[in-house]
C-alpha cells in the first residue's frame, strides 16, 4: 500500500498488547495470583479462590479484547480497559482484605521491605521475573507484590487511557475517520480533475499554436511555389 492509499485508511493499527507494560504486568498477576489462591486459600468452600483466579484473568482478558477492538472502535477499546481496570482494582482489594483478615502489614514507604519491593516491581514486567519465588515467598510477601502489581497496572492503564481518550476526541471514531476518508477522496479526485482540465486547456492552446504555425508554413511555401 502507497502513501496515496494510507491517506484513506479507516482502520486503526493494531496495538501488539504483548508489547503493552501494563498487560504484561497483569499477565503476572494473574499467575501470581493463580499460585497464591492455591497456596493460601481453602480450594473448597471459599469462594474467595474463584473471584480472585476471574478478576485476574478478567484484568488480562479485556486488555486483550480491548486492544484487539481497538482496530476498528476507540470507544470500545476504551471501554473494556477500563472493566480491565475494575477487575484489577476488585483483586487489588482483595489482597488488601487477606492481609487484614490474616493480621498482615500491607506495606508502605516506612516498612522495611517497601522500597526493596517497590523497586523490583518497578523494573520487572514479564513472568518469568517472579516464577523462580512463587514457591519460597510467603503469604505475605505474596499479597503485597499482589497488591503492589495492581496499583502499578492500574495507574499505567490510566495513562494509556487517557492518551486513548485525547487521541479519539482530536481523530474521531470510526464514522468520523470513513467520512474524512470519503471527503479526503472526493477533494483529490476534485484536485486532479482540475489539474487535468488545466493541463488539457494548456494543450489545446499549444496546439492551437502549432497549428497556426503549419498554416504560415504551408502559406509561405505556396507563395514561393507560386
Amino acid at each position: 500500500m502507497d502513501n496515496k492509499d494510507n491517506k484513506y485508511k479507516i482502520l486503526r493499527k493494531q496495538v501488539n498488547w504483548n508489547n503493552l507494560w501494563f498487560y504484561r504486568k497483569a499477565l503476572t498477576v494473574f499467575q501470581l495470583t493463580t499460585v497464591f489462591t492455591k497456596r493460601f486459600l481453602p480450594q473448597h468452600g471459599d469462594r474467595t479462590v474463584d473471584q480472585m483466579v476471574q478478576a485476574a484473568r478478567s484484568g488480562k482478558q479485556n486488555i486483550v479484547e480491548g486492544s484487539a477492538d481497538g482496530v476498528t472502535s476507540a470507544e470500545m477499546e476504551i471501554k473494556l480497559l477500563n472493566v480491565a481496570r475494575a477487575s484489577i482494582k476488585e483483586l487489588q482489594e482483595d489482597y488488601s482484605d487477606y492481609l487484614l483478615s490474616h493480621k498482615l502489614p500491607l506495606w508502605h514507604s516506612r516498612h522495611n521491605r517497601f522500597d526493596g519491593m517497590l523497586e523490583f516491581c518497578r523494573e520487572h514486567n514479564d513472568v518469568e521475573d517472579y516464577e523462580p519465588y512463587f514457591d519460597s515467598w510467603s503469604d505475605e510477601e505474596m499479597a503485597n507484590i499482589g497488591y503492589t502489581l495492581c496499583r502499578m497496572t492500574d495507574k499505567m492503564m490510566m495513562t494509556y487511557i487517557t492518551n486513548l481518550e485525547s487521541d479519539f476526541v482530536t481523530e474521531g471514531g470510526i464514522k468520523e475517520r470513513m467520512t474524512a476518508a470519503r471527503l479526503g477522496y472526493r477533494a483529490d479526485k476534485k484536485e486532479e480533475l482540475a489539474a487535468a482540465n488545466k493541463e488539457i486547456a494548456t494543450l489545446k492552446a499549444e496546439i492551437q499554436r502549432l497549428n497556426t504555425i503549419i498554416a504560415q508554413l504551408k502559406e509561405e511555401i505556396s507563395r514561393k511555389s507560386s
